[in-house]
């Protein structure tokens, strides 16, 4: 995207960015870029419904779905990364349908043109969800996002495709974006077909890595679809694997996806692991409270004399759920009527006439969502620390 992020106090925000050993390492004049991670992308069925009642109200989308209400609230924040990275975590089908949700999503294409209108510049497409309906429908996610200019990498169409690394320049820095998944059990790949999804494995990342940095890669990002659902502490095979990646490979960043609730993000071996970044947008049948919980990890690169000094915040998103009522029955006063995901820092700031009880929940996920992150000690040694922008 290539634009600059409007951060208040920014002269001590980057003093706040770096410690001094790394300050002092920063190349004068060296090139920097900004990168945006969110949580998983899990269309359910009632945010379906719901971005059909949001087209009606707008008159905007496409075949009477609009999506734009419901990411709304994150799009300031998003779009002034020089770097958004998102996790469609489904296939796509056709605009008008059918759609499936839980256990094998196949999701309106609509939600694509919506992310790149948020701002997202690629995403991975590597989860256990890929091949919920074979290679034909990989195919046709891909095909949308191209459609929509989003990149991807994780899924292919051909063994040829399998084999390219997804580099973009930013800042004029050259960036590869790596996605690896463990495979479902309930869809596996064909294995005829197993080049079009990238599996989970130290040699299958490094290999990668050595590829990207071939072509020119300056910079490697690389995206984990690991770990046990609903579980906010990173499992044995998650960190044995980010033990392994942050000693053997130079990948830069590590961000993980798949619990559906927030994990710790902390260095490991000096690289940035944020374990899972919960839901950017999801809709479970039997809501936690967690899995409405995400963040988006925010990490600037500066150039240093030897590679790149990495900082870290992040942002706590919410996805705002209506009450469930029984016909004929009303909602609270001062209750949710809309499923949107928000800014939860914003939210807390210029809470306007919101009710207590909503502001009340707002303050449980920025507490509860700094708690995990915080679990493994990233505000000490590390430095991690919220975001703070300013919103146009």
């Amino acid at each position: 995207m290539g634009r600059t992020v409007a951060l208040i106090a920014l002269a001590a925000l980057t003093a706040g960015c770096t410690s001094g050993a790394a300050a002092s390492s920063v190349k004068p004049g060296g090139r920097s870029f900004t990168v945006a991670a969110a949580g998983d992308i899990l269309i359910h069925p009632e945010l379906v419904e719901q971005a059909a009642k949001d087209a009606k109200a707008t008159g905007e989308g496409e075949a009477g779905l609009d999506f734009g209400p419901l990411l709304a609230g994150v799009k300031p924040i998003i779009s002034k990364a020089d770097l958004a990275i998102c996790h469609l975590e489904t296939p796509v089908g056709n605009p008008r349908g059918p759609f499936e949700g839980y256990p094998e999503f196949l999701v309106p294409p609509q939600i694509l043109g919506t992310l790149k209108d948020v701002g997202y510049d690629t995403c991975s497409t590597a989860s256990n969800h890929t091949f919920d309906h074979g290679l034909k429908a990989v195919k046709q996610t891909l095909d949308a996002m191209d459609e929509v200019g989003l990149g991807h990498t994780g899924s292919a169409r051909t063994p040829a495709e399998a084999k390219r690394i997804n580099i973009r320049e930013v800042n004029g820095v050259k960036v590869a974006h790596l996605a690896f998944s463990w495979e479902s059990f309930l869809n596996p790949t064909p294995g005829k077909e197993r080049w079009a999804f990238n599996r989970i494995g130290t040699e299958e990342i490094k290999k990668a890595e050595t590829r990207a940095r071939r072509l020119g890669a300056e910079v490697v990002i690389l995206t984990l679809h690991w770990g046990l659902e609903h579980y906010n502490e990173p499992s044995v095979p998650q960190l044995q694997l980010v033990e392994r990646v942050t000693k053997e490979t130079g990948v830069d960043l590590v961000i993980g996806h798949h619990p559906h609730v927030v994990q710790p993000i902390q260095k490991v071996n000096g690289t940035w692991v944020a374990f899972s970044l919960g839901n950017e947008v999801a809709r479970h049948s039997s809501p936690t409270g967690l899995t409405e919980e995400g963040v988006i990890g925010w990490f600037t690169f500066r150039e240093t004399a030897d590679g790149w000094d990495v900082s870290a915040r992040y942002r706590t998103t919410l996805v705002d759920i209506p009450p469930e009522v029984e016909d004929g029955d009303k909602a609270p006063d001062g209750a949710v009527t809309d499923h949107r995901v928000v800014d939860v820092r914003h939210m807390l700031d210029e809470p306007g006439d919101l009710p207590p009880d909503r502001i009340a929940r707002y303050q449980l996920a920025a507490d509860r969502t700094r708690g995990f992150l915080y679990n493994r000690g990233a505000p000490g040694g590390d430095g991690l620390k919220e975001l703070t922008l300013e919103r146009d």
